[in-house]
């Protein structure tokens, strides 16, 4: 009796593990397919088509309104139109070498002008004495005259080294810099360029751009890094050129919070009296991929568009683009991200399809 019953537990044994294997192995696509499932951001099958770098979507609404896409229509906007160049924040002590070396010639004329008035009253003073019976000797006069004439060659040649000076500091820097630079009691420009609270630039524009004033704006930004553009004012023209760029060149001043000398920078020049019209296109909307931003446009109520945008002229929280997204357009704003994701992800089954 027992060996019966031992038999009937075996046989039960082996059953139970025949039928657990057997639900393993079919039940084992269903649960790979469930878990693909959970891994989908978008909670339903789209279908995705690839042209010359840009993809269009297939997405049905439905699918949109549980992602949380929502898409907003492009409005029209006006811009400047403006010039692009390039500039530098110039290093001043060449500027302050020569001021200093032009105020020590000016001294020194000073003091030898000083000195040739006492030396030339002592020989009108011993030449009176000579000629009233020699109550001086001749040596004594021509000795006062010697010393008045060596003043005044003195003075010449101060004079004459402080007008070197003058010339050498217009010849670098141009007019304005030269008045700020040659007078005595340093002026609040200047001294605002000394305690490094603002910067000297040297802006190169086209040969074709406007000529710009005290009334045209500027901004500029470093080169390198996404500085927001700040405004720069208008100074002078400036004598050099840059060895870089060629072009006409002109001095502004700046804040000089972020900016340090030798530090190149990118340039706008409004136009005045010239704007294009275009779109802001928002920060939400955009997406970067190879180094490139893009946006979704809608073409129809399931199929949305990936394409190129221009990030060159940053207004407010977007960018202006005057081509390729135009006034009525419907981008998405919101779930953008999501899109892009679904696209690689597409991309990437077809792959492994391969």
């Amino acid at each position: 009796m027992n060996r019966k019953f031992a038999l009937i537990i075996a046989l039960q044994t082996l059953i139970i593990i025949l039928l657990f294997w057997g639900l393993v192995y079919y039940g084992k696509d269903e649960y790979e397919a469930l878990n693909g499932s959970r891994d989908d951001d978008i909670p339903s099958t789209s279908h995705v088509v690839t042209q010359n770098g840009a993809a269009t979507i297939t997405l049905s609404p439905q699918s949109q309104q549980q992602s949380g896409i929502a898409t907003s229509l492009m409005q029209a906007a006006s811009h400047q139109a403006s010039v692009s160049s390039f500039g530098q924040v110039v290093a001043i002590d060449g500027l302050l070498e020569l001021r200093s070396r032009y105020l020590a010639a000016l001294s020194e004329g000073n003091v030898v002008h000083a000195a040739i008035a006492n030396s030339e009253q002592e020989f009108r003073r011993l030449q009176l004495l000579n000629r009233d019976n020699h109550n001086v000797s001749d040596r004594s006069v021509a000795v006062a005259e010697a010393l008045w004439h060596a003043d005044a060659a003195r003075l010449a040649a101060a004079e004459t080294a402080a007008s070197s000076l003058r010339d050498s500091i217009r010849q670098q820097w141009g007019d304005t810099l030269t008045e700020w630079a040659i007078q005595p009691t340093t002026g609040a420009t200047l001294q605002r360029l000394l305690q490094h609270e603002e910067v000297l630039l040297q802006v190169s524009l086209p040969f074709g751009s406007i000529t710009p004033g005290k009334e045209t704006p500027l901004l500029i930004a470093p080169t390198a890094g996404p500085g927001k553009m700040i405004p720069a004012s208008f100074v002078s023209s400036s004598p050099q050129t840059d060895a870089a760029l060629q072009g006409k060149t002109y001095y502004y001043r700046a804040s000089a919070a972020n900016l340090r000398a030798g530090m190149r920078l990118k340039v706008q020049l409004a136009e005045q009296g010239s704007s294009i019209a275009g779109v802001i296109v928002p920060q939400t909307a955009v997406v970067w991929y190879a180094n490139q931003a893009w946006i979704y446009r809608k073409l129809a109520a399931d199929k949305f568009i990936r394409q190129p945008i221009g990030t060159e002229i940053e207004l407010g929280d977007g960018w202006f683009n005057a081509t390729g997204v135009k006034v009525g357009d419907e981008i998405i704003t919101r779930g953008a991200q999501l899109l892009l994701s679904e696209e690689f992800k597409f991309q990437i089954k077809n792959e492994n399809e391969d």
